[in-house]
């Protein structure tokens, strides 16, 4: 849509004059879908609007949606230990991980890298504290084995069958762990420490997902619209709930940037370079951005796979959003 252009022309930008090696921008209101559009290239691929890419870290939200299921259902509450589903884990704590600090990433649990070679469920077990559950935030995704370890007892099944149920509510039917699924693997992978095949292996429940942009709007949408189709009113208020009001807030996301984090999503309730104060949403290692601004009635998702971020070569996605925002 016209009034879109200057959100599309960043995009356009940073593809022609790099960093960016390929691209889809998607824009939706509770509608649904009102502009979409693919740049660059990978390895000789063509972007294409329909080309699945590696979401890293917007697989949290989306692993988020399917515990809130089961808290509605009566099976988890934001209370419940972790040790629930993994009584061996913190025996020599002295203080409780519940899923509230594990969507929060208040647990505590030391981080290791995202291609870890023990495994997932060992890096748990294993890992030490940096700080008392409650008492700081610092960003995790080993904390979301441990909620993919909650949504195992209390659903009965997979955990993966939780997040495949996110997408056939929402009608975004490409979310999936596949990495052949991609021709976008992240460029300067290697360059920034992360061994891909490994990675993929471990179908990180923070960090593992692939989907298309289509996926993402049609989430973004349906909260939106806020119908109960992905969660109930009550619940769309409770995700958006601040966890991390008045804690401090460590390295990478430090309080000055004007965020907190609700259950596994990303407030930007007074980010300094936004015009909004209402967005919330997630960003993913590769430079992949989901974002929601109820007020304005809009979504919009950057799918793209530039290794470590667009941020490490200087640009501001705070200008996209501000784009979006102004038009919408």
């Amino acid at each position: 849509m016209p009034q879109f252009d200057a959100a599309f022309d960043w995009v356009r930008r940073n593809v022609h004059d790099g960093p960016l090696p390929s691209a889809v921008l998607g824009i939706a209101t509770a509608e649904g879908v009102v502009a979409l559009e693919a740049f660059g290239a990978t390895g000789g691929h063509a972007a294409s609007v329909n080309d699945h890419y590696p979401l890293f870290s917007i697989t949290k939200p989306i692993v988020g949606l399917a515990a809130l299921h089961l808290v509605e259902q009566g099976r988890l509450t934001p209370e419940t230990p972790l040790t629930r589903a993994v009584p061996e884990f913190g025996g020599w704590r002295d203080d409780v991980v519940r899923l509230r600090h594990l969507v929060s990433h208040t647990s505590g649990i030391s981080e290791p890298p995202l291609d870890v070679p023990g495994g997932l469920r060992l890096s748990l077990l294993v890992a030490s504290r940096d700080f008392p559950a409650g008492a700081a935030s610092r960003y995790s995704s080993i904390a979301f084995e441990g909620i993919a370890a909650l949504i195992d007892d209390a659903s009965g099944a997979p955990w993966e069958r939780a997040v495949a149920n996110v997408g056939e509510r929402a009608d975004a039917p490409g979310l999936t762990f596949d990495a052949d699924s991609s021709p976008h693997l992240p460029v300067d992978v290697v360059e920034q420490g992360l061994d891909w095949a490994r990675f993929t292996s471990l179908r990180h429940p923070g960090a593992g997902l692939f989907a298309r942009a289509a996926d993402l709007l049609a989430v973004g949408s349906a909260l939106l619209r806020n119908d109960g189709s992905l969660v109930a009113p009550v619940t769309f208020e409770a995700m958006r709930r601040p966890l991390t009001a008045g804690l401090p807030k460590l390295e990478p996301y430090i309080e000055s940037r004007g965020q907190d984090w609700g259950f596994t999503w990303n407030l930007r309730h007074s980010a300094p370079g936004l015009l909004t104060r209402d967005t919330f949403g997630h960003g993913g290692w590769a430079g992949t951005e989901f974002w929601i601004t109820p007020s304005l009635d809009v979504s919009f998702v950057l799918l793209t796979n530039i290794g470590g971020g667009f941020g490490r070569f200087g640009v501001d996605g705070d200008e996209l959003h501000n784009a979006v925002a102004a038009a919408a």
